[in-house]
């Protein structure tokens, strides 16, 4: 059956502001079916309220509403168009509760909307956990044996009934929330209590534990007709009993024989055929028992997830973008595959590689917090690394995780206390993999590792074996190693600073002694088909073998570096400003390639950039590709702090930085110079000192006095930032800093209490500025600016303020040769404006004040950047009606005993935007009364 032709419009539903468990996965796909769905000629309307995201960007959908996800926002919306269809599968948890409560109060129907993609029923009933149990046990699947509870007595009946120990999950949840592992009566009445009310309709299943059983996802997709694809299989590291989303996860599955993944495959496709029959996509969970390989069906979730963004990335097969055309109509055989071009999209996806994907955590933000994983996912983001094999695919994705590793081991951090070790096996936390390598080269023999961790063996061995090598390669230097050993360590993901280590020599002197004996990086194409087919689209990774697959043209081509894996400090702002600097560069005529290792963006699309890399942000990996492709330069101001930590490495090896250069980006991040700037250019800055013990900290105190703003340099995300008002507070933080970055200088500033915040982002090309807006926050200083509340325009910032924050914002801006963006940071006391910071890059601010004032100014940017244009070359008519606010957004409550109190260190995981008329509004006046209510010193 072709295209429904009476679907003309379709509203898609956003996810909203990113939280733990539902991330900017739902972006890519939102992005991925608006796209699919316009080549259709299908008008979108598109509503998500998280102005982050090049989602809710013009260049996504044909009408963009940043509201708030609520019934009141969809009646405004249809009340507005005539909308023929709604797909609630691309924006996670939120649109299908969003889609549920509209169709509950009859607005669907009132408006003649259809819901595509999806049934309700197929929503109600996977996740309501009843029925999805008395459905599976229908159909013949086997489930855990449990019982739902909607009240204290009845979940504690149903407990003593099964027995101890025994799992519990809230219906309705996002990320796990609310559910637990409790092995005695005391854990269960407080988890049970716990569970009821973090469920929003006050109901847990309870049933029994399967924890240390082999965890598997299924990736499918159904058309009209009833055809069904397995696009993928997914094999958790993990066993059950951490959160898939916490789950170290491997693609395709590796230890599965051949019969148990045939069963399971068909079971897929009877439990997602049981619950409806849409056309869309569908990810499914199973427990395999690793003793009789039973299996057991865990959930079904009838969307797209964060899984299927990774499927869509490993496989390179866009599932989002043909889920969007299956929802109006098309069946598999008539769509194209969009790798190969000719092929059709009715075909399993073959992988000859493999897939390793590391959550990336953030528990140093939340002191306190219990670290420990479990059925509550923790994390905030994700890499993926490619390889030839499992090694080499487990080495890049920890090189591509920017914890100061520079892969698994083999760089002199590991934790040798035996019963440490022991402990961090049995209770898994976010370093457990790094601990099985420690605790292999500890000697701990590999039953009792197998037993604590309860790892499936095949995995522990591959670990085993790494470091069987690394003893054979300590035996040699750089000059005695033999090429083939080399040539195998570099097969199995080592990079040159690791065999640094191991042969005591410098990464440049590995880097030069493997090209002289001719090991060198090649590039393979990710092509969907085992290169059965010849694949067209420029999607590749990097390995060790003999043909390279990706070839150079003679274009003038630039590199944009993308800002790696989410965290709190850097999320997705920064993959929005990536992805319009490669359309921008497209538009000037160069050919772009992005480097990144997010499988959760938009800019790790095969069809964003003319070439994807997908690799780890890591010099290593990032030189190589460079000498390969040799462009006319890198752009480095795009992906937050992840690329500008390697304008150094660029700038010393001779590789041009396009638009700001490092001496300037350098200058920024060097107090004490930048502080000198200043001073030369008259403008006002809190006394400061630099120390780099506690007693030159304390001397410096006498004279700058308290309260002090106290700092580590070089950091994201105000990381270690706290504000201290004695010298005993004083002497206590900065032994805190020392101990856990040695060696870091620290900034101490005089603490303006009781100041206004401000800040201010501008374009310059050198010599013209233009602000692209200034923002007053609603909280005092002393909150990090990504937890505040941020108001553009500003609300009561007087002409005298304002004049000498433009003043300030041009000169800086001049003085310090920017090309390209800058963000400046304030502090207003008594009517003088002193500055904070300048950050002379992309910012979190950029994509907000694109939303509100609908202006492009990310593809100005990289256009002067690129030295294309000039700030006066262009039109600047910003859209200013009322006011924007950006609105922090927490996930406090993945951490129940952490202070909720803010500071100088931030700690939301996302952002989302809302707009007023005028200053009278409630919704301002409310926050503007609590403003004073979170600060912590």
């Amino acid at each position: 059956m072709p295209r429904d032709r009476s679907i003309r419009s379709v509203l898609i539903i956003g996810s909203g502001p990113i939280i733990i468990g539902q991330a900017c996965e739902f972006d890519y796909s939102g992005s991925q079916a608006a796209r699919s769905l316009r080549e259709e000629g299908i008008e979108v309307i598109l509503i998500n309220s998280n102005p982050a995201t090049i989602m809710t960007d013009k260049v996504t959908a044909d009408h963009v509403y940043l509201k708030p996800l609520t019934k009141s926002s969809i009646r405004y919306i249809l009340e507005n168009h005539n909308i023929d269809a709604v797909l609630p599968t691309m924006g996670g948890q939120t649109a299908l509760n969003l889609a549920i409560d509209c169709d509950k109060a009859g607005i669907w129907d009132h408006y003649g909307v259809r819901i595509i993609g999806v049934d309700i029923n197929a929503i109600e009933t996977t996740e309501d956990r009843e029925k999805f149990r008395l459905k599976m046990m229908e159909i013949g699947v086997n489930v855990c044996k449990g019982e739902t509870a909607t009240s204290f007595l009845q979940g504690k009946e149903i407990a003593q009934e099964i027995g101890f120990p025994l799992v519990i999950r809230p219906s309705y949840t996002l990320g796990g929330s609310g559910g637990g592992f409790v092995d005695n009566p005391d854990e269960f009445e407080k988890a049970l209590t716990n569970g009821l009310h973090t469920s929003p309709i006050h109901e847990v299943l309870v049933e029994q534990s399967i924890l240390g059983w082999k965890e598997y996802e299924v990736e499918l997709l159904r058309d009209n007709l009833g055809n069904i694809i397995i696009i993928c299989s997914i094999e958790n590291f993990d066993p059950m009993g951490v959160h898939t989303g916490d789950s170290i996860t491997v693609a395709p599955a590796m230890t599965l024989p051949d019969t148990v993944y045939q069963e399971m495959r068909d079971l897929a496709k009877l439990m997602m055929n049981s619950i409806g029959q849409f056309a869309g996509g569908c990810n499914v969970q199973f427990a395999v028992n690793p003793e009789n390989d039973e299996i057991i069906g865990i959930e079904i979730n009838p969307r797209v997830s964060r899984s299927s963004a990774l499927a869509s990335k490993a496989t390179g097969y866009p599932i989002a973008k043909v889920a969007a055309k299956l929802a109006i109509g098309y069946n598999l055989h008539e769509l194209n595959n969009a790798i190969t071009g000719t092929t059709s999209a009715f075909f399993e996806p073959a992988l000859d590689y493999v897939i390793v994907k590391i959550p990336r955590w953030n528990f140093d933000k939340f002191e306190g917090s219990d670290r420990r994983l479990g059925l509550s996912m923790k994390s905030v983001g994700e890499v993926m690394g490619i390889g030839r094999n499992f090694q080499e695919a487990l080495q890049k994705a920890c090189q591509s995780l920017e914890i100061k590793r520079n892969g698994l081991g083999a760089d002199g951090k590991e934790l040798t206390k035996q019963q440490d070790l022991l402990t961090s096996l049995e209770k898994p936390s976010w370093n457990r993999l790094f601990h099985i390598y420690d605790a292999f080269k500890l000697g701990i023999p590999f039953k009792t590792i197998q037993q604590l961790t309860k790892i499936d063996a095949w995995f522990l061995n591959q670990i085993e074996e790494l470091i069987h090598l690394e003893k054979e390669i300590e035996k040699y230097t750089i000059e005695t190693i033999p090429a083939e050993l080399l040539q195998k360590a570099k097969e199995k993901g080592y990079a040159d600073r690791q065999l640094g280590h191991l042969m005591k020599c410098w990464e440049s002197e590995v880097h030069t002694r493997r090209h002289e004996l001719g090991i060198k990086r090649v590039y393979k194409l990710v092509d969907t088909c085992a290169a059965e087919f010849e694949a067209q689209t420029p999607y590749y990774y990097s390995t060790f073998d003999d043909e390279n697959e990706s070839p150079v043209t003679d274009r003038k081509k630039i590199i944009v570096l993308g800002s790696g894996p989410n965290r709190i400090g850097q999320g997705i702002e920064f993959d929005y400003s990536c992805v319009h600097g490669i359309l921008a560069a497209k538009e000037c005529g160069y050919e772009t390639i992005m480097i990144n290792c997010n499988p959760e963006t938009v800019s790790t699309d095969f069809d964003i950039a003319d070439k994807l890399y997908f690799e780890p942000v890591f010099w290593e990996h990032i030189f190589d590709i460079i000498k390969h492709e040799n462009p006319v330069g890198v752009i480095v101001q795009l992906g937050g702090q992840t690329a500008l930590k390697l304008a150094e490495k660029l700038d010393k090896y001779g590789i041009k930085i396009l638009g700001t250069n490092f001496e300037s980006l350098d200058l920024a991040e060097d107090r004490g110079s930048f502080s000198t700037l200043l001073k030369e250019n008259g403008i006002p800055y809190p006394e400061f000192g630099v120390a780099e013990d506690a007693e030159t900290a304390i001397e410096l105190s006498k004279d700058i006095g308290f309260p002090l703003l106290v700092r580590p340099s070089y950091v994201l995300g105000g990381q270690s930032m706290k504000i201290v008002i004695n010298e005993k507070e004083l002497e206590s933080h900065i032994i805190d800093i020392l101990k856990k970055i040695p060696g870091n200088k620290v900034l101490l500033d005089h603490f303006l209490d009781g100041a206004i915040e401000a800040e201010a982002d501008a374009i310059c090309d050198g010599e013209n500025v233009y602000i692209i807006g200034i923002m007053q926050h609603i909280e005092p200083a002393g909150i990090h600016s990504g937890d505040s509340y941020a108001v553009l325009p500003p609300y009561n910032l007087g002409d005298l303020v304002i004049r000498q924050i433009e003043d300030y914002t041009k000169r800086i801006a001049l003085a310090l040769n920017t090309v390209g963006l800058i963000n400046i940071q304030f502090a207003i006391k008594n009517d003088t404006v002193y500055i904070i910071e300048a950050n002379p890059r992309a910012s979190r601010t950029v994509p907000f004040i694109c939303k509100a004032y609908d202006e492009p100014y990310v593809n100005y940017a990289v256009k002067v950047m690129l030295g294309e244009k000039k700030v006066t070359d262009f039109k600047f008519n910003p859209k200013k009606i009322g006011y924007a606010i950006k609105e922090p957004v927490f996930s406090f409550h993945k951490f129940p005993n952490v202070n909720k109190e803010l500071g100088p260190e931030m700690k939301s995981t996302g952002e989302a935007i809302y707009f007023i008329d005028d200053l009278m509004d409630d919704y301002f006046l409310k926050i503007y009364g609590e403003r004073n209510l979170y600060l912590s010193k």
